[in-house]
């Protein structure tokens, strides 16, 4: 006997959930509170404004008391020393490479050049030796094979080394490596040839040097932290010197929640958007006779935009019974805005009353679309002065750029003076030598305030609250992040020390010859 098959019910429980909202801005505004604290004690450890016994900033010396083990060398009365700066991984001085390619040195019997070779003043190092490997590559052509002899020799004639080749072998490779080379003048690079009557077609090297300067690579030479250099294309930058944290701290604590919060009220506003045509819909179906339960099951079905999700839990509500005051009451409770409780506050009590709804209905319809008009006006009336506010913004933004990068640097050099006298005289007045860096640090200060500022009015004049304007606040001081990053924390102007040349004399020499290798 064949059974018969169950009908399946399907049951949708799409009923409504309780609202998250709050706990996500609480959880938000937890973490960006908590990253604008790190952010600040970073800043304030590094800005200087606590001061040390030592003079060093307090970041470094905490840091590396805790690294090293050895609290008393960073927290002490007297700097760190140079071998205990090397031994703390944050303060280690990172060697630069110094390279020098001549052009080719043609027709070469005896030649040689001179040069200097930078490296760190041994007072710097309290007499610790700073090795400075250097690497030589060289290539020798010759008409016909012959021997050749390329040397490094100091001042003192001395020869620290030297490599002989052949021209006539194809494996012949022209290297010299130095463990270390001292800091020091006229140094010299000879190349000569070792086969009477053959002269070198064309001698061409390349010379690396590693210089240290005594400088931890994350420091500058005022013994701020700069942070690590990283490369984008051709820009160098350095996103974790002490400055940035100051605006870090400040979007950090403005923008998260705003941005979230205004997340939340920009989907109130659409569904205020949607609301008064649900509510003139609700009015012609009231007409046509139906009940407001059927009325809002059927129009469950239509688009409302971001109306539609609170239609169909509305409409999931009535089909389990539940009283259609309460349904739209718990509807008023989710979406939250003024608007949008006023006009069921009404509606609630026509339905109890048990009046003529309908004209309820679309008075109600009315009133919400005229309200949401005259906010739309007031928003593109207010874009006009929004646009104001944030050209002024670039415009300040811009000078300041201008002054950071061309005109301070301008007058530090026109100041400086190699007698110490620290400014120059004008008749009776004294220019006194100006710090770029400090400039820069105040005019970054500066526009991060504006930002704050103008940003809170932009949003306060568009909607009235300030969570607008923090989201404003917040994007401006990301603009000035990527400016002054970009272009004001130049090399020259964050203190780091500029790399020099090996100086190499303008042309050739000929030295005494070679005597090396037997």
């Amino acid at each position: 006997m064949a059974r018969k098959k169950k009908n399946k019910i399907v049951v949708n429980l799409d009923l409504p959930k309780d609202d998250t909202t709050m706990t996500k801005l609480y959880g938000i505004l937890f973490v960006s509170i908590l990253l604008g604290m790190t952010t600040a004690v970073v800043w304030a450890t590094n800005s200087g404004f606590i001061p040390t016994s030592n003079g060093e900033p307090m970041f470094t010396n905490v840091a590396c008391g805790i690294i090293t083990g050895d609290n008393e060398a960073f927290n002490g009365q007297t700097k760190p020393t140079y071998a205990q700066n090397q031994s703390c991984s944050l303060l280690e001085d990172s060697p630069d490479i110094v390279s020098w390619s001549d052009e080719p040195w043609d027709d070469v019997q005896f030649r040689g050049k001179n040069f200097d070779v930078p490296g760190v003043d041994p007072q710097a190092t309290g007499g610790e030796v700073v090795l400075q490997p250097m690497t030589l590559t060289c290539e020798a052509e010759a008409s016909e094979p012959a021997t050749y002899t390329v040397a490094i020799r100091n001042r003192n004639g001395e020869v620290l080394d030297y490599y002989i080749g052949n021209t006539g072998v194809s494996s012949d490779k022209c290297i010299i490596e130095l463990n270390s080379i001292p800091s020091g003048k006229r140094y010299e690079i000879i190349a000569q040839s070792n086969t009477e009557n053959v002269l070198l077609d064309s001698f061409t090297f390349n010379m690396d040097i590693q210089y240290f300067d005594g400088i931890p690579a994350n420091m500058n030479n005022k013994s701020l932290w700069i942070g690590p250099e990283f490369s984008l294309g051709p820009l160098s930058v350095h996103p974790t010197i002490f400055l940035n944290f100051f605006g870090l701290m400040f979007f950090f604590f403005l923008w998260p929640a705003s941005f979230y919060w205004e997340g939340v009220e920009s989907r109130k506003n659409e569904i205020e958007e949607k609301f008064p045509d649900f509510l003139r819909d609700l009015a012609e179906y009231w007409k046509g006779g139906l009940s407001m339960t059927v009325a809002v099951q059927t129009l469950a079905t239509s688009e409302y935009g971001a109306l539609n999700d609170e239609v169909k839990k509305m409409s999931d509500q009535l089909s389990w019974g539940i009283k259609f005051s309460d349904v739209i009451l718990q509807f008023a409770e989710r979406v939250g805005t003024p608007l949008v409780k006023r006009a069921i506050s009404l509606i609630s009590e026509a339905d109890r009353a048990g009046g003529k709804i309908s004209d309820i209905l679309v008075t109600a319809a009315n009133d919400s679309r005229e309200i949401k008009f005259l906010e739309g006006e007031r928003k593109r009336a207010i874009g006009s002065y929004i646009a104001v506010i944030w050209t002024s913004y670039f415009v300040f933004l811009g000078v300041i750029v201008v002054l950071s990068t061309v005109f301070i640097p301008a007058i530090a050099n026109s100041n400086s003076s190699d007698d110490g006298g620290g400014g120059q005289n004008i008749g009776n007045m004294k220019i006194r030598n100006v710090d770029p860096l400090f400039f820069l640090t105040i005019f970054y200060y500066g526009v991060t305030m504006q930002a704050i500022g103008n940003g809170c009015m932009a949003g306060l004049m568009a909607t009235g609250r300030f969570s607008a304007g923090f989201k404003h606040s917040g994007m401006m001081i990301l603009v000035a992040l990527v400016v002054f990053n970009v272009i004001a924390f130049s090399p020259s102007l964050i203190g780091i020390t500029e790399t020099p040349g090996l100086n190499p004399s303008v042309g050739t020499f000929v030295p005494a010859p070679l005597n090396v290798g037997g």
